[in-house]
């Protein structure tokens, strides 16, 4: 096949592509340039110009044709604005499934050529044609499995996409890279938010929503512990950087309205079992699944290996969400993500 290759500088990436190859397809590889280089210079050094070096040499090793096609303005309308407004209603956003959803299997299908039969990248993941439908499954390595931030695209985006790193696990893509010797087989895997790199998410936060001083208000007697800085700077859950001594103190509700932050030290406490929420907005790769199914889900509230069993009931435009066992990060703004067995169904918004 005629194969465009989304390439980042990693080692996975480039694995991706010269697997490929050696298949015997034609290969082009693409470097998406959606770095905001003005809106962040004042952060320190994007990492941007290190990455496409790497890239550059893969490709030139390789002898395979590279292009950079820009979609700063896609990016900054589709991904960050976004993600900026979320995080100002007191939500907490996920700007990796928003960016593969609308850009790299959504602005980028439209901006190549239609000579390219399918889109090939570095995530892992596994694709099965099923009745001529696409069916996303899990891979062997749990621990780096992408089902999570793939779990919002679509049947379309899917038929045309490729993951030919789906059967391995990080170990063997590492030795891999060492088989193709490749200039980045000794890399480390980059870490936070695509568009950021290796910059603070709190200091882009701070940047474009700025500060407010508000209460930090125990749980158990409602009375002023401390001060924040924000009340968008926190996520339900969090326990680092609240600069408070007698903890540990964990965060468990937050109050947009108010600019105030919900803090307890007794976190698993029955009282604040948090077994039940709503989505929205869902996506269901192959339909909705029938009653029998939603009722012996398996759910993933974050990106690891960790899943909970959960009934899932439609409720009007969405689904309510019961799970078997506490869980005491579900965050508004944050995806749910489905699956049975090894077959991620899609994912849906916590309301």
């Amino acid at each position: 096949m005629n194969i465009a290759v989304l390439v980042s500088g990693g080692v996975d990436s480039s694995v991706a592509l010269r697997l490929l190859q050696e298949q015997g397809h034609t290969v082009t590889a693409f470097y998406l340039k959606i770095w905001l280089e003005d809106e962040l210079s004042f952060l320190g050094t994007c990492p941007w110009q290190e990455d496409l070096a790497y890239v550059e040499a893969v490709c030139k090793q390789a002898n395979v044709p590279l292009e950079v096609i820009s979609l700063q303005k896609e990016y900054w309308d589709q991904v960050v604005a976004s993600t900026i407004a979320e995080v100002k209603a007191g939500r907490t956003p996920n700007p990796d499934i928003l960016c593969n959803q609308r850009i790299k299997f959504g602005a980028f299908y439209t901006a190549i050529d239609a000579r390219f039969e399918a889109v090939a990248t570095g995530h892992y993941a596994r694709i099965e044609k099923v009745n001529e439908q696409a069916v996303l499954h899990t891979t062997p390595d749990l621990i780096k499995d992408q089902t999570y931030f793939l779990s919002h695209l679509t049947q379309a985006q899917l038929a045309r996409a490729l993951f030919p790193l789906g059967d391995l696990t990080k170990e063997q893509v590492r030795q891999e890279a060492q088989r193709f010797d490749l200039a980045n087989k000794n890399r480390k895997d980059s870490q936070g938010i695509c568009f950021l790199g290796k910059l603070k998410f709190s200091d882009f936060i701070k940047y474009h929503v700025g500060e407010k001083s508000g209460d930090l208000v125990e749980y158990e007697t409602g009375k002023k512990v401390g001060t924040h800085r924000g009340y968008w700077f926190y996520t339900i859950g969090q326990r680092q950087g609240l600069g408070l001594a007698g903890g540990p103190w964990y965060v468990v509700a937050k109050s947009s309205e108010e600019n105030k932050v919900v803090i307890s030290r007794n976190y698993y406490t029955q009282e604040k079992s948090r077994d039940t929420f709503r989505v929205s907005a869902c996506n269901w790769i192959n339909g909705v699944p029938d009653e029998a199914v939603l009722q012996r889900l398996r759910v993933k509230l974050r990106h690891g290996p960790e899943c909970n069993d959960a009934i899932v009931t439609p409720d009007g435009n969405g689904f309510q969400v019961r799970l078997t066992q506490r869980d005491q990060g579900i965050a508004a703004g944050q995806y749910t993500a489905f699956y049975k067995g090894t077959q991620c169904l899609g994912s849906g918004v916590i309301e």
